[in-house]
């Protein structure tokens, strides 16, 4: 209920002004560099993947085996990798395929999270204990381990591009949705014991109503801060599957695919394991600062 003061001079009621959350995170976002700069940079790969036309003009599947391994020039800015592809155009088209996985990622585990969590944590009793139950099974399973099961298992000689992205998005979400239950679950039997979802639910609310308007608005703020930050874990995670030869691979192009390329290089050529690796850790880095710039702005302790 909103405070009022009187004015001494005889006027009506004043309404003081009260900030809401949003507006104070908003305004705490705007202040902090790391936000504008981490945005920036997302921009930046995300432009790269939607229209890498835009940074270069020259096919990444293009190479010359005679320039093999050569080092960065005027014309080759990065340089040529072991196969003689331009390294250049080849980090600028991988943001497609990682910025790809990451995206997918994050919204695969935010939708089966977000619904189980909002399930158990609004039906509770049996619903509860058996979607807590299931997602402890897949929370314990190790993601290396359960991605080479996955994997290989839909892996094929004549895969699709899109069909390889699927398969390491697939492996991703059946092993990443166990943690966003667990915060969407608590930020749910956080928010039911409200009066205003229960004055909700004296005025004839159906649950369905309950949920949509009431619980899930106040609820899913905490899931939105930590998928930011997935979002740059799932990147990273696709390359290291990529290094074990299980995640994305050839004719895709990514930055975890030409990271294991170049290890064989590293010692000759360097330059071929450098530059898809800054790449891929600029991208982690932006989307991890802006998750934690969020958090920051919207966590009420900090205030």
């Amino acid at each position: 209920m909103e405070s009022q003061t009187i004015d001494p001079s005889g006027e009506e009621p004043r309404e003081q002004s009260v900030r809401s959350l949003r507006g104070d995170a908003w305004r705490d976002l705007r202040k902090n560099p790391l936000f504008w700069i981490a945005s920036v940079m997302i921009l930046v790969f995300v432009a790269m993947a939607i229209a890498p036309g835009l940074f270069t003009n020259t096919d990444p599947r293009d190479f010359d085996l005679g320039e093999a391994r050569s080092t960065p020039t005027g014309e080759n800015w990065f340089g040529r990798d072991t196969q003689g592809y331009d390294l250049y155009a080849r980090c600028i088209y991988g943001a497609r395929a990682s910025i790809l996985v990451g995206l997918f990622s994050t919204i695969g585990t935010m939708i089966v999270g977000v619904t189980l969590g909002l399930l158990a944590g609004y039906k509770r009793g049996w619903v509860d204990g058996l979607t807590s139950r299931v997602a402890e099974v897949f929370f314990g399973l190790p993601l290396i381990l359960g991605a080479i099961i996955i994997l290989t298992s839909l892996q094929g000689e004549d895969d699709t591009y899109l069909w390889i992205i699927f398969q390491v998005v697939l492996a991703q979400v059946v092993l990443g949705w166990p943690s966003i239950f667990r915060l969407m679950r608590a930020s749910v039997l956080q928010v039911t014991p409200n009066d205003y979802v229960a004055s909700a639910r004296a005025l004839g609310a159906s649950p369905l109503r309950v949920v949509r308007s009431h619980v899930l608005p106040n609820a899913i703020g905490p899931v939105i801060v930590i998928s930011t930050i997935n979002f740059g874990g799932f990147i990273a995670a696709e390359a290291a599957l990529s290094f074990l030869g299980i995640g994305l691979r050839p004719p895709t192009i990514s930055w975890g695919v030409m990271i294991d390329a170049g290890l064989a290089a590293r010692s000759s050529a360097p330059h071929v394991l450098l530059f898809p690796a800054l790449f891929l850790s600029l991208a982690v880095l932006a989307f991890i600062m802006l998750g934690d710039a969020i958090r920051d702005a919207f966590d009420p302790k900090s205030r």
